[in-house]
This record gives C-alpha cells, structure tokens and sequence, in this order.
C-alpha cells in the first residue's frame, strides 16, 4: 500500500494539479454560462470545454476553428436530414459519408469531421420533443460556448511550460 501511494504521489505535479484546476474552471464556466442562455443540454459546452482544453493558445485555437466548423456543418446536415429522412438508419450513414466529403473538399480536418458526425448524431438519433432545428442550434450554441470558454481561459491563464529537472543522482 505504501509504494502504490508513493506512485500516486509522485505523478502529482505542480504542472499536473494546475493542468487539472484550469481543466476544472473552465468546464465549470462552461456549464454555468450555458445554462445561463438556458440551453437544452448546457452538459455539452462543459464537455467541449474539456475537449478543447489544450497547452497553449495557439493549440486550442487551431482545433477550435476544425471543432467549430465541423459542429456548424453537422448541425446543418443533421437538421436537414432529420427534417427529410427522421432517425432513418440509411439517411444517417449517408450524412455522416456526405459530412465526409464536404470536410475533405473543403480541407477540414479529421477534428472536424469527428465534431460533424457527433451532433449529426445527436440532432438525427436522439429522441426529442422539439423540431430537429432547434436540436441543432442548441447544440451548435452549447459547443460554440465550450470553444469559447476554453479559448478565453487558455488565454488569461496559460499553462506554463514544464520546467526541465537535472537528472537525478
């Protein structure tokens, strides 16, 4: 029992507990400012948030603009389809191959393709009681929130690089 305590200790690093507070202030930011707008789902901005989180500003805002895009074009092919085809099993393959190609044509990346095909998901297959098109703006709305929650926290308080250690005698 000591030497697993010892283990769990050792990996609990200045960097590693400030990686963890951000992490934390951020998703939690999130959820409040989504249910703030009283959203649906506001649980999908914090979830974003955690996705987005990354070690410098410039890492987050590149994905962020791939997640962004890629939530708008799911949101938009998922309420179109839903619209048309309901939960049908063909018209969701089908988007989810179309998103594929739209991303590709317009040279997003494999980030935004993922972030298409999971509100395409959503607003298709989950059961709601309000038109598929609201479905999809609230979700382009929650992750939309997450992105920028996560961008703003990243930028006020960046994770600081970790700092080198000599080598242990």
């Amino acid at each position: 029992m000591n030497r697993m305590l010892k283990w769990i200790l050792a990996g609990l690093s200045r960097p590693s507990l400030e990686h963890a507070a951000r992490t934390t202030a951020a998703a939690t930011i999130s959820l409040l400012a989504a249910r703030g707008f009283r959203l649906s789902e506001a649980y999908w901005a914090a979830i974003t948030t955690v996705v987005v989180m990354q070690s410098t500003l410039g890492a987050a805002w590149t994905v962020s603009t791939q997640r962004f895009a890629g939530t708008a074009l799911g949101a938009a092919v998922g309420a179109l389809a839903a619209a048309w085809f309901g939960a049908s099993v063909i018209a969701f393959g089908a988007g989810i191959f179309l998103m594929g190609l739209i991303c590709a044509g317009l040279h997003l990346d494999r980030a935004a393709y993922r972030f298409a095909g999971i509100t395409l998901a959503i607003v298709m297959l989950v059961v709601r009681t309000q038109m598929a098109w609201v479905t999809a703006i609230h979700r382009f709305v929650e992750v939309t929130v997450g992105i920028v929650v996560a961008l703003i926290l990243t930028a006020l308080w960046p994770e600081r690089p970790p700092t080198l250690r000599p080598p242990s005698r």
